[in-house]
């Protein structure tokens, strides 16, 4: 699997002045966590969306999470977990025949279905790439990995952790920092086995009644924004590994706006005249501008992926983390002139860029240029996004 596969020859030739990398994205933990991109979720009793996978029908899916926890009704949590088992198998007979699957995680509701799911799926947990571990917290968290451990050598290979930070916890003021240290001296006990962590805003903003509008992003809602920049405080520290990914982005296409749209017209225009006008259009109708506006947030905070519920997220969140040209040149010259080099004057001619304290951001944008590959010179997302709505029709 690689990234923007459904682009033809001759567009990647046009967009892209290297292709994203046809190596393998799991080959080691930091390339998947960083490749999951738009982390698409589905609820464990669809046999509509699980059926999509299986023939293929998502464009530019890279990662799903089946969910048998929030997204299913308790009542039917049996249907569910058979549902769950049927479709694996259509999918493990599918990798068995040589076909490419996404990447594809369990969410599961607590620790004791994590154990039963682990016996009924037997042969057909080969499918999964891991499972996402619900309202993380010291009192279930060893339990969680102790049995992801036991799965890993009862099938011998490596499955992982994707635990949602969500609970009150966790972002209450007087338990946060305590709390979050916790969590983190927890998970460096079994940090091979995770793959990255979750941010579960809209569990987090239900705690106080609020919820984001589509005009707003997550960083708006200011009680969440405090709660992501303490968590990156403590996860994102580079010597750690550990990727944080970018909360969930729960609207697809609706009525009538409010607010002036968020993404230019002149991007598109540039390339692409009118048909670029009426791309911008679409998007702004169904309110991707707000994720797209998000995604760059999540971006400058140093989030990586996204949560999404809708196919139509999936071409505009991926093409974000597509790299540019400027970008790119920017980090070649930064680690080209080393750790001990001085200040020099960018490619571009528009900033300095200086080895010491950009040494971290040049090595994460090398390892994102060779997943989402870097866009040629005077291109942007844009580009990515206007060829996969041409060719899809994506939304």
């Amino acid at each position: 699997m690689i990234h923007f596969d459904y682009l033809s020859k001759e567009q990647k030739k046009k967009i892209f002045y290297l292709p994203p990398t046809q190596g393998p994205l799991n080959a080691d933990k930091q390339t998947l966590a960083h490749a999951l991109g738009a982390t698409l979720y589905m609820p464990g009793t669809s046999n509509k969306a699980l059926n999509d996978i299986i023939n293929n029908k998502i464009p530019g899916l890279m990662s799903a999470v089946i969910c048998l926890e929030d997204a299913i009704n308790d009542r039917e949590v049996d249907v569910a977990e058979k549902n769950l088992l049927m479709q694996l198998k259509t999918l493990l007979s599918l990798k068995e025949k040589g076909s490419s699957l996404p990447f594809i995680f369990i969410r599961v509701r607590n620790p004791q279905q994590f154990k039963r799911l682990v016996t009924h799926l037997g042969p057909a947990l080969q499918v999964l790439t891991g499972f996402v571990f619900p309202k993380f917290n010291i009192e279930v968290g060893h339990e969680y990995f102790e049995q992801l451990i036991a799965t890993n050598q009862l099938i011998g290979r490596t499955l992982y952790g994707m635990p949602i930070f969500e609970g009150p916890q966790t972002i209450y003021l007087e338990s946060r920092a305590k709390h979050i240290l916790n969590l983190k001296q927890l998970l460096d006990s079994y940090k091979d086995l995770v793959l990255n962590i979750r941010i579960g805003a809209t569990d987090l903003s239900g705690l106080y009644s609020l919820r984001r509008s589509p005009e707003l992003t997550i960083y708006d809602i200011a009680v969440i924004r405090d709660f992501i920049a303490d968590l990156v405080n403590v996860f994102g520290r580079p010597q750690d590994n550990y990727v944080i990914s970018g909360p969930v982005w729960e609207y697809f296409p609706s009525g009538s706006r409010m607010l002036k749209p968020q993404l230019r017209q002149t991007p598109f225009q540039e390339h692409y005249g009118n048909e670029g006008r009426r791309v911008r259009q679409s998007l702004i109708g169904r309110y991707i501008d707000g994720l797209i506006r998000e995604v760059m947030l999540d971006k400058a905070n140093g989030l990586i992926g996204k949560t999404i519920i809708h196919p139509s997220h999936i071409l505009p969140v991926q093409a974000l983390y597509a790299v540019t040209h400027e970008e790119y040149c920017d980090a070649g010259d930064i680690l080209a002139n080393g750790d001990t080099g001085g200040v020099t004057k960018s490619v571009y001619n528009n900033k300095m860029n200086e080895p010491k304290p950009h040494t971290n951001w040049a090595k994460r944008i090398m390892l994102l240029s060779k997943i989402y590959g870097v866009l040629n010179e005077h291109y942007d997302y844009t580009s990515i996004i206007y060829e996969g709505e041409k060719l899809h029709g994506i939304g």
